[in-house]
């Protein structure tokens, strides 16, 4: 086997392949980059059994074969290499991979590529398109509001959900939950998938091209692919039934306040700063006289107080929120001012702006 390609290209495939390759894998031929040369194309794959990702760039293909390299081990020589292209030959009978770049050289032993547990592409029952802007949108807008307690599976996913003009993911950890929807074109019936929320979170790193592409997804009742452009990320689903999102989001609100995003996200940024030194980071929120005071105190610590401008229709409240549920929402916001409704101090809270109606996030209040 022997191929040369751009020393960008390969670092890059690299990057985006090692996300599937686990810390600690279950056996030592997971911790490594599988590669085939042919056709001057390489391919790399890599997988966890969970996951699994391939990566296609070109490369000048001398000798066709394939083998299996120490995935960070080989990253990071690769990634300092002096020049702009890198040279591989892998001998056979010395089970040994040479890699040269300019003057220099390195060897790294290869293990039995046969062994490799190669990814098979998901044959879906169902299939369509969907547009990167709008698929990296439904993920940026929900996945924060996963849980991250593998004890609750259920919980470390995002719901989506198909219909024949729609396109919904929603994410819970019981304590908020975040819902976004689009436009979905040619598609078939109704589907609802569980996806983990590791896979979402990877496959957006790979859709921040500036340049429209389109992504190609296909489902079967146990795993979900997506392809866009020389990129293939596979996952297996979770099982399980997801909670009716519906019931959560109240059908009306008593009171709705209109808030400046910029100014409520640095008001807690701000008093975060106390609120962080108690256990559940607790910000306390006072609506009254086109106001809001924003407060935290800890009798170790001291105390923060701060005001902002607010537009209230409905009655005065007073109400406290774990502050990372508010700002993780905020961060996300793209619009000047948002709407927080309210509906007591005990009662779940939602928030949405009017420049994306599709999106509601909706928050648990703490006892204070």
């Amino acid at each position: 086997m022997k191929f040369s390609c751009q020393k960008e290209d390969i670092v890059q495939a690299i990057q985006i392949v090692m996300k599937a390759v686990s810390p600690k894998p279950q056996t030592p031929i997971l911790s490594g980059i599988y590669m085939k040369a042919e056709s001057n194309q390489l391919t790399l794959q890599t997988t966890d059994y969970e996951m699994g990702i391939i990566c296609n760039i070109e490369a000048k293909v001398e000798i066709s074969g394939e083998m299996v390299l120490a995935g960070r081990y080989a990253q990071e020589v690769i990634r300092r290499l002096p020049g702009t292209t890198v040279g591989f030959e892998y001998s056979n009978q010395e089970k040994m991979v040479y890699i040269t770049s300019n003057r220099s050289k390195f060897s790294f032993l290869s293990m039995e590529a046969t062994d490799y547990p190669t990814i098979t592409k998901v044959e879906g029952r169902s299939s369509f398109q969907i547009s990167d802007v709008i698929l990296r949108d439904l993920i940026q807008s929900t996945t924060f509001s996963c849980s991250h307690e593998e004890s609750r599976p259920i919980f470390t996913g995002c719901l989506l959900e198909l219909k024949e003009d729609s396109i919904l993911m929603a994410a819970t950890d019981t304590h908020r939950l975040a819902v976004k929807s689009d436009t979905l074109d040619e598609f078939q019936g109704e589907q609802k998938l569980i996806i983990p929320s590791k896979l979402l979170n990877e496959l957006q790193k790979i859709l921040q091209s500036d340049m429209p592409r389109t992504v190609n997804i296909s489902c079967s009742p146990t795993q979900i692919s997506f392809e866009v452009d020389n990129v293939y990320i596979s996952s297996r689903l979770i099982e399980g039934q997801f909670p009716d999102y519906h019931r959560v989001i109240p059908v009306e609100f008593k009171t709705a306040i209109t808030l400046k995003t910029d100014e409520i996200k640095g008001i807690i940024d701000r008093i975060a700063l106390i609120s962080r030194t108690n256990d559940y980071n607790v910000i306390t929120m006072e609506f009254a006289n086109s106001m809001v005071k924003i407060y935290s105190a800890n009798p170790e610590i001291g105390n923060g107080e701060e005001y902002g401008s607010a537009v209230i229709n409905g009655d005065d409240i007073r109400i406290s929120f774990n502050a990372d549920y508010i700002n993780d929402c905020l961060k996300l916001i793209k619009s000047p001012e948002f709407t927080l409704s309210l509906n007591g101090p005990l009662n779940s809270a939602g928030i949405r702006t009017e420049s994306e109606p599709n999106f509601v996030y909706i928050v648990t209040p703490v006892r204070s």
